[in-house]
């Protein structure tokens, strides 16, 4: 894993899709989402439905990869149990775009807002495949390094819990797994990668994967 940086660096891209094309209902290189394990079937096994796809929302996400000295990390939350949506559930932190705002700069406020990150520790690297939920959303993953000596500060209002994973972990196909569940009546499969005790699946599974398949997937 000693190469991480340059890889992360090499493959992923420097500068992120505009927002137009970020939120095109065609065309868009790339992009990843919920329907990766569940391609569209004849009796209609779509994961985005249609009253979905009319309003795509933007959102960013930062996976911050935390540079210490015994090797890189990966800081995730838990997502508070009250909230109305995803509750309790493992996510990068992120959020919904503001007008005006770059997919680095709304990574950054949300991760600022959510766990108290200092943005003086975040260094953006570079930018994933946009990723698509059956929510709705077009997450744009940013990629950065982060400068260990922070301290955090969690908003109870949005997370239960702030996490680092061994990026070796996340990076290791082996840990990979494929897991299914029934929603809106359909078998749906998503990636899961649980991790002492923590059940990391879902979009965020699928955003790791997305960022294995760029780096180390050849």
């Amino acid at each position: 894993m000693g190469s991480y940086r340059d890889l992360i660096l090499a493959r992923t891209d420097r500068e992120p899709p505009p927002l137009a094309a970020l939120l095109a209902s065609e065309g868009l290189p790339g992009l990843r989402g919920d329907h990766d394990l569940n391609p569209p079937e004849p009796e209609g096994n779509v994961w985005v439905e249609p009253e979905e796809r009319v309003s795509l929302r933007p959102a960013a996400v930062l996976v911050g990869v935390i540079e210490h000295a015994h090797g890189p990390h990966v800081l995730l939350t838990r997502r508070a149990d009250h909230l109305g949506t995803h509750s309790g559930q493992v996510a990068f932190p992120g959020g919904k775009m503001d007008p005006g705002e770059t997919p680095a700069q709304a990574a950054i406020r949300e991760a600022e807002e959510e766990v108290g990150l200092d943005p003086a520790h975040v260094e953006v690297a570079g930018y994933l495949d946009a990723y698509e939920t059956g929510t709705g959303f077009r997450i744009l993953p940013v990629v950065a390094f982060v400068r260990p000596g922070f301290a955090l500060t969690i908003s109870p209002d949005e997370v239960a819990e702030a996490f680092e994973v061994p990026l070796s972990f996340l990076m290791d196909p082996a840990n990979h797994e494929r897991h299914h569940a029934v929603w809106r009546g359909k078998r749906r499969e998503y990636y899961a990668m649980p991790y002492n005790g923590h059940y990391i699946w879902g979009a965020t599974a699928g955003m790791l994967k997305n960022m294995y398949d760029r780096i180390y997937g050849g």
